[in-house]
């Protein structure tokens, strides 16, 4: 009787085509079928289920390490550290007023600079043929001419390094597969916002070329574009160094409180006001609004200048009035520090990490920094080096106010 019920068991649980079924049978012949002959498989057929579940690219997606991910994470810390340092070199260029010295734009043309006497005479009387030189610089000597045009030539290759750094290792990571779908998207949109900003730069320059016969102002660029190249350019910052953070930090596991879902709001809209005041800083820059009231904290004699709105219609004075765009920029900055100082009392009522209570700290020392540059370099007319830390300090108070926004970041489930 066991002879009669276990042998065709046995028949059947050896049969090749029921261990297909099975996930951790091994078959004992390498064929697809029950025959029980003995032939060698086809490239491209599998023994089992299993087997082909494992093969790359079949019903499997694979996700990158996490090494990969904190290499991807460095790479875009120093990709915005190279954004952070164009735009502070962009600031100099623009208060030492050297933006305009270089008069066309050549992508790979214009890498090598003047060597020669002849060279740097002709490169001389190009800018003499346009309205700067004609109305504010008649005077200036060769040798000066030299510094403003290597200011503009610095800034000029810093951005091609820019735009190396982002795209040569987009391309190397995307080939090795260490960025997510997600990842993919915003890496692509980083990489077009690089090429997008060096276009933009030039049209911004092109602004403070063209003769403006109709206009007694000295030459300067278009405070439009030169807040359209400043913002786009903090969006690349802003983004890359977001990116980065949540890469590189470990995420805190924070308890869905009331408190904690108002403390989160309350830091988006301080760093969405910290980002508006940097960008209002670019229409100072472009109107030279620094120079109209060297005084604080009145402007002049009055709170509110007699000159406020003077323009019409009644909104251009918010963009083209230096002494609105002053008194805006002064504005913002007091209702920032105000807003840094609320949510760091706010933070404290609720039991926070270490590092996270690191970040409002020092959202909180670099803002009242921040606002003593800004009057000392008010009540100094706007000397260069104070300015251009001044301009500095934005980028840090953004760059930390985004650092706490990201320690405070949701879990995802």
């Amino acid at each position: 009787m066991q002879r009669l019920l276990f042998q065709p068991l046995k028949a059947v649980m050896g049969s090749p085509c029921l261990r297909l079924l099975i996930p951790g049978a091994a078959p004992r012949t390498q064929c697809g079928c029950s025959c029980g002959i003995r032939r060698p498989l086809r490239p491209g057929q599998y023994s089992t289920i299993s087997e082909v579940a494992l093969q790359p690219g079949r019903g499997t997606v694979s996700h990158p390490s996490k090494a990969a991910e904190r290499v991807v994470g460095r790479w875009l810390l120093v990709c915005s550290g190279t954004v952070a340092g164009a735009v502070i070199l962009g600031g100099v260029t623009r208060l030492t007023e050297s933006g305009l010295s270089m008069v066309d734009w050549h992508l790979i043309k214009e890498m090598k600079p003047p060597t020669s006497q002849e060279e740097w005479e002709a490169e001389f009387q190009k800018y003499q043929q346009f309205p700067e030189f004609k109305i504010l610089n008649h005077d200036m000597t060769l040798a000066e001419f030299k510094f403003i045009w290597y200011m503009e030539y610095s800034h000029r290759m810093w951005g091609r390094l820019v735009g190396l750094a982002y795209i040569l290792p987009a391309a190397y990571f995307w080939r090795k597969g260490w960025l997510t779908r997600g990842l993919k998207g915003r890496v692509l949109a980083l990489c077009g916002l690089v090429c997008f900003q060096g276009l933009l730069g030039w049209y911004m320059v092109k602004s403070g070329l063209a003769e403006k016969p109709d206009s007694h102002d000295i030459p300067r660029v278009s405070q439009y574009r030169l807040a359209a190249h400043l913002g786009s350019a903090l969006v690349l910052y802003c983004v890359s160094l977001w990116t980065s953070l949540s890469l590189l930090l470990p995420q805190h596991k924070l308890p869905e409180t009331r408190q904690l879902l108002r403390l989160r709001r309350f830091a988006h809209g301080t760093a969405g006001l910290v980002f508006l005041t940097a960008l209002s800083g670019a229409f100072v820059a472009g109107l030279d609004a620094g120079l109209v009231y060297n005084s604080f904290p009145k402007m002049g004699e009055s709170w509110i200048p007699e000159d406020l709105f003077t323009f019409s219609p009644l909104l251009r004075n918010v963009f083209e009035n230096p002494t609105t765009v002053q008194f805006d920029h002064r504005i913002l900055g007091i209702t920032s520090v105000a807003a840094i100082t609320a949510l760091y009392f706010l933070s404290r009522r609720i039991p926070l990490p270490r590092r996270t209570k690191i970040a409002a700290v020092t959202l909180l020392a670099l803002a009242y920094t921040q606002v003593g540059l800004g009057i000392s370099t008010l009540l100094m007319y706007v000397p260069t080096p104070l300015a251009a830390t001044h301009q500095s300090g934005s980028l840090a108070v953004l760059s930390v106010a985004l650092w706490l926004m990201n320690e405070l970041r949701r879990v995802p489930k």
